[in-house]
């Protein structure tokens, strides 16, 4: 009689408990369940992590899932925050605060070395005021050359690019994308479309930037950046604006909630970017917008504060290395 391994060639593995370690694609059987089982490719999740140090919608960030800073903001109406502060992966610490209390700015760096530029400080518009943060204080260092806000961000603190923003007043979505070399700001080539409320992720020389306002409806455009030129890529499957933007290339980012005109200020839609196209993964537990630039990852993010009201929820996002899935015949 022939046997099932002279016929397939292989036997399936027998354990007598799940693997607290597998490679995707490994099928076994589970002898002390009686189940057959295969070993997938993680699936991303959001859960809860410690409250943000003071609530407030409009931050900016950098850094990553377990060391990261948050800064500046607003509260109802519109007031203009210096805060700051270190997140561990568990709780925020505050640290000294902002020089220029501001919003909607343009966040990039670590935890220890972050630049914040631009922004919009209250009834008097729009600033190109820029600092560095050193893991200990801010300082006032070079202006942007243009001023502006609501724009995206990629890169580290002695190289990097900010690219989009609004203007005001009036308020016009400029095209306008500026690089930074640790102490002088040049304009560089522009985006291929004008637009504010959009986010990015990546470095200097290899970025991503995704979303935004054009008008009516929120854009759902997408344009990486190679060092030299803006390339127009792979559309979001839903267009909004004001998310929070995780990654750390052109060819991996996560983009979560944000606003849309059929969900305003409360979208909880969440979407991974393989440097391909865009697929809808978990949404956030709070829908809300004005999370602006976040931190972290595409496996591993971060969504902080935001609107409606102003909100001290943080929530992180974490992809497994695999899952275990029971096979079924259903």
């Amino acid at each position: 009689m022939s046997e099932y391994k002279g016929i397939k060639g292989f036997q399936v593995q027998t354990r007598t408990e799940d693997p607290s370690e597998g490679i995707a694609g490994d099928f076994y059987y589970n002898s002390s369940t009686g189940q057959f089982k295969t070993v997938n490719t993680g699936v991303g999740a959001w859960g809860s992590g410690g409250n943000l140090d003071t609530p407030a919608s409009n931050t900016a960030g950098a850094g990553t899932q377990t060391a990261a800073i948050n800064f500046g903001g607003r509260n109802p109406p519109n007031t203009a925050l210096t805060r700051s502060a270190n997140y561990d992966g568990t709780s925020w610490t505050t640290t000294p605060s902002l020089g220029t209390g501001r919003y909607s700015m343009f966040g990039f760096g670590a935890s220890t070395a972050a630049i914040s530029a631009g922004g919009f400080v209250g009834g008097g518009g729009v600033t190109s005021s820029t600092e560095s943060y050193n893991g200990s204080s801010w300082s006032e260092i070079t202006e942007l050359g243009t001023a502006r806000y609501i724009g995206a961000a990629a890169g580290t603190s002695t190289n990097g690019i900010i690219f989009g923003g609004k203007t005001y007043p009036p308020a016009v979505n400029k095209d306008l994308a500026e690089t930074w070399n640790g102490s002088a700001w040049t304009e560089t080539t522009e985006l291929n479309t004008a637009r504010g409320n959009l986010g990015g992720t990546g470095t200097a020389t290899d970025a991503l930037g995704f979303a935004g306002t054009t008008g009516q409806p929120d854009s759902a455009l997408v344009e990486t950046w190679n060092g030299s030129a803006w390339t127009e890529v792979s559309d979001l499957n839903t267009g909004r604006g004001t998310g929070g933007a995780s990654g750390s290339s052109s060819s991996s980012a996560l983009y979560s909630g944000g606003d849309h005109p059929s969900s305003p200020y409360n979208t909880a839609i969440t979407e991974s970017w393989d440097g391909t196209s865009w697929t809808e993964v978990a949404d956030l537990a709070t829908a809300r917008s004005a999370i602006r630039e976040a931190a972290g990852t595409a496996a591993a993010g971060l969504a902080v504060g935001g609107l409606p009201g102003a909100s001290n929820a943080t929530e992180e996002f974490t992809v497994p290395d695999f899952e275990i899935k029971t096979v079924t015949t259903s």
